[in-house]
């Protein structure tokens, strides 16, 4: 009997083992298995769901770790990280089981620093801390706020909290991670606080406009249009076909450049101006305006006063966003400024639209049809939600291609080796100046593009992004409420040696992957489009039109610079300081 409980307890005893043994084997063959495939099998980018990395300082030990274990956090991980950090804040979190990330959500979330503890300006009562921005006593500048953001960096740190009027927060993000954090945690609705007095001319006008437009409309409405408008913009394909026209437009512009380059002291503002509008209207009307005429170039002509109108209205939205609000109790001067040049473009755009519409229905021809065709032929839009449009269009699409071209031609003005690289490069492509710029020749002009590229790096289209929380958000280790506006600086931030090595140096090599200087630089730094769902819904068309511009100039002159340095003024975009005071000498060489 002895004997037989021996046996029983060894037969046991060697059951157990081998069960431990299986056990730890297994487990160190999928640790090794996982450390090796995450090390040299690289990530396959299957756009699904990733979680929104926190932006923490890591210790040595805490890379080892990442290093070791990180293999184990793809696929479903990514959900119970993301339950673990934030909640369930998406509908599809709601299937992981809740227990554990939430216990251990218990414990991470310790050590998050409350909103009240974010550093910033002291705001005082009534006032906030628009006491900052006054002129000659305040160290801010409404105008500047690429210069507001270096000194908030250099006091405040990587975060910062500005009550700009009591009870309204602005977060001003810096660093790379915490903006990615920003666009990972985006829902369905991408919200702004932006152009808030245009949208409050356009919905006190329900006789003429359904919603405020695409860029201050917020949530399903927002979505509804956002989907219609860019069906004719979104893809590379739509966009080529425009460069025809494109490329006859600035032909045209040329001669006019031509016959100015001439004439001493010319700021070439304005003729960029001309440029860009009647590209502008080409696109979004399918007409022409023929801004380069003697008698569009007068002041008192239509496209002048479309010019005048888009500044107007820009140079208002930025104070009307952020300053006290009054204009929504009376009109204020400012709200006036901007109501009248908004009458003006509607006016026009109401005109243009009326024409084209006529010749719509006079179209029997089954040729392909143009952006405004389609958008007049959707069932999904009436006539009000593209007047909406069409404004939106010559507000959005004059001053920005307009004032980063101008700083990308100053930027070759000042740079004589990537200018003659730019050159060789054009010249190759482009066998006579009149040669047509195609899809090919856009294929291969990698160095026109990273021409663009680092301009907009260094003067970008605006200061950052802006977006409204649509849930508790974690920043830099502070919480930051739902419902609060949060700011990037991405411009500010381009311009740290930490994140581009001589950083405020114009370096096109940089982008180029065969050159040494080359470095993959933070996916969210350099973002003049935006990013998400409410990205520039012209990106394309606006990167199209700036290189068959800088493209057509510098293969038909050798530009040069005449004036100041420039610096950039926020009027919501960023417009030179200055005048664009460029030289063009045609070149001669013919090859």
């Amino acid at each position: 009997m002895k004997d037989h409980t021996v046996l029983k307890e060894s037969k046991y005893k060697d059951v157990k083992k081998n069960i431990i043994k299986y056990a730890v084997g297994s487990r160190l063959t999928i640790f090794f298995l996982q450390l090796l495939s995450n090390i040299f099998i690289p990530d396959h980018n299957a756009n699904v769901f990733i979680y929104p990395k926190q932006n923490v300082s890591n210790t040595n030990a805490d890379n080892v770790m990442f290093m070791m274990f990180d293999g184990f956090t793809k696929w479903d991980a990514q959900y119970f990280i993301h339950v673990a950090l934030y909640g369930y804040t998406h509908e599809n979190t709601i299937a992981f089981f809740p227990l554990y990330p939430l216990t251990i959500s218990t414990r991470t979330n310790t050590n998050i620093k409350k909103f009240d503890e974010i550093p910033g300006p002291i705001s005082i009562p009534i006032i906030g801390t628009l006491h900052n921005y006054l002129p000659i006593i305040g160290p801010y500048q409404f105008d500047r706020l690429h210069h507001n953001g270096f000194k908030k960096l250099s006091r405040y740190g990587s975060i910062v909290r500005e009550e700009m009027v009591p009870k309204v927060n602005i977060v001003w993000l810096f660093k790379p991670e915490d903006i990615e954090t920003l666009f990972r945690t985006e829902g369905k609705y991408p919200q702004r606080r932006s152009h808030l007095a245009l949208e409050k001319y356009r919905l006190d006008k329900p006789n003429i406009y359904n919603t405020g437009g695409l860029l201050p409309t917020n949530g399903p409405e927002w979505l509804r249009l956002r989907s219609v408008l860019q069906k004719g913009l979104s893809s590379p394909i739509s966009v080529q076909n425009f460069l025809p026209s494109t490329n006859n437009i600035v032909q045209d512009w040329l001669l006019r450049i031509k016959e100015l380059s001439q004439q001493p002291n010319v700021d070439y503002l304005p003729e960029l101006s001309r440029l860009f509008l009647e590209l502008t209207c080409m696109v979004a009307f399918d007409l022409r305006l023929d801004c380069f005429s003697k008698r569009e170039l007068k002041p008192s002509s239509r496209t002048s006063k479309l010019i005048e109108a888009a500044l107007v209205t820009n140079s208002c939205i930025l104070k009307t966003d952020n300053g006290p609000q009054l204009w929504r109790k009376f009109d204020t001067p400012l709200y006036r400024k901007l109501r009248n040049a908004q009458q003006y473009m509607e006016d026009v755009a109401i005109d243009l639209l009326s024409l084209k519409m006529s010749l719509f229905k006079e179209k029997q021809t089954a040729t392909s049809m143009s952006l405004l065709e389609n958008y007049l032929s959707s069932p999904e839009l009436d006539f009000k939600d593209i007047i909406g449009v069409a404004c939106d269009f010559l507000l959005a699409g004059i001053d920005t291609t307009t004032y980063s071209t101008s700083f990308i031609l100053h930027h070759i003005a000042e740079n004589e080796l990537a200018q003659e690289a730019l050159y060789k490069e054009c010249r190759k492509l482009l066998p006579s100046p009149f040669s047509p710029i195609t899809k090919d020749v856009l294929a291969q002009a990698q160095y026109a593009k990273a021409v663009l590229k680092e301009s907009l790096r260094l003067r970008p289209i605006s200061i950052g992004i802006g977006r409204i929380l649509d849930q508790d958000t974690v920043f830099s280790n502070y919480h930051v409420p739902k419902g609060t506006v949060v700011v990037t600086q991405n411009q500010v931030a381009c311009l740290q040696e930490r994140y581009f090595v001589h950083a405020r140096q114009f370096i096109p090599e940089r982008w180029l992957k065969t050159q040494k200087v080359y470095k993959q630089p933070h996916p969210y730094l350099v973002l003049p489009f935006g990013h998400g769902g409410r990205s520039c819904i012209a990106r394309r068309l606006a990167e199209q039109n700036m290189l068959v511009c800088l493209m057509k100039v510098c293969r038909t002159f050798k530009i040069g610079w005449n004036g100041k340095s420039i610096d950039s003024r926020s009027l919501l975009i960023n417009k030179p300081d200055g005048p664009i005071s460029l030289t063009f000498e045609v070149r001669r060489t013919i090859q």
